[in-house]
């Protein structure tokens, strides 16, 4: 089985993909994501991705500081995401090991804790985009089937980081279904 982060390039292209072929109107329709437009949620991502290369470094989240709030996104959306995504993922594939300590707001854990979110996020947030911008909803299903693996076992706890929003109940053995219920969005 793949480690989480050997699939962090794999589901940053399919988020790379949907994030290019967001039509030039949708960019401000709004997605499952609770009051987040479609560059909402890009921007959020983009946030994210910059951030990477500091934790991966060894700095504190108090180190990096607000350096990324706001708009990370300017007038061209996909040259930013792209310039982000492509520093964070040289600053994983040149981790050395998986259990290098990296700070985050709950505490220093290995590295392979912080590839698992980050997985997390461009799985439900490539779908959060591509459901708010009318593209094609399919995920990496590798990826798809590790985000799974990850999230089923913190059952309530999800709801409960105040990350996600509750579960939402689906009858569907599809695990793209089951993945996106678990993070609170109903698939259909």
């Amino acid at each position: 089985m793949a480690s989480n982060r050997s699939l962090l390039p794999v589901a940053a292209a399919r988020f790379t993909a949907a994030v290019r072929a967001v039509p030039r109107n949708r960019w401000n329709d709004p997605t499952p994501c609770a009051e987040w437009s479609v560059r909402d949620v890009v921007n959020h991502m983009t946030a994210e991705h910059l951030w990477v290369p500091h934790l991966l470094g060894g700095q504190t989240l108090a180190e990096v500081g607000d350096r990324y709030d706001g708009d990370n996104l300017g007038a061209d959306p996909v040259a930013a995401w792209e310039s982000a995504v492509t520093a964070s993922l040289a600053a994983w594939q040149a981790l050395p090991t998986d259990e290098e300590p990296v700070h985050l707001s709950f505490g220093l854990v290995p590295a392979s804790l912080y590839a698992s979110q980050m997985l997390v996020d461009l799985s439900v947030h490539c779908w959060d985009v591509a459901r708010g911008a009318g593209l094609d909803e399919r995920l990496v299903p590798e990826a798809v089937s590790a985000v799974l693996a990850f999230l089923e076992p913190q059952g309530s706890a999800l709801a409960e980081s105040g990350y996600f929003a509750a579960a939402v109940a689906t009858s569907s053995a599809d695990i793209q279904d089951r993945v996106l219920a678990l993070s609170g969005r109903d698939p259909t």
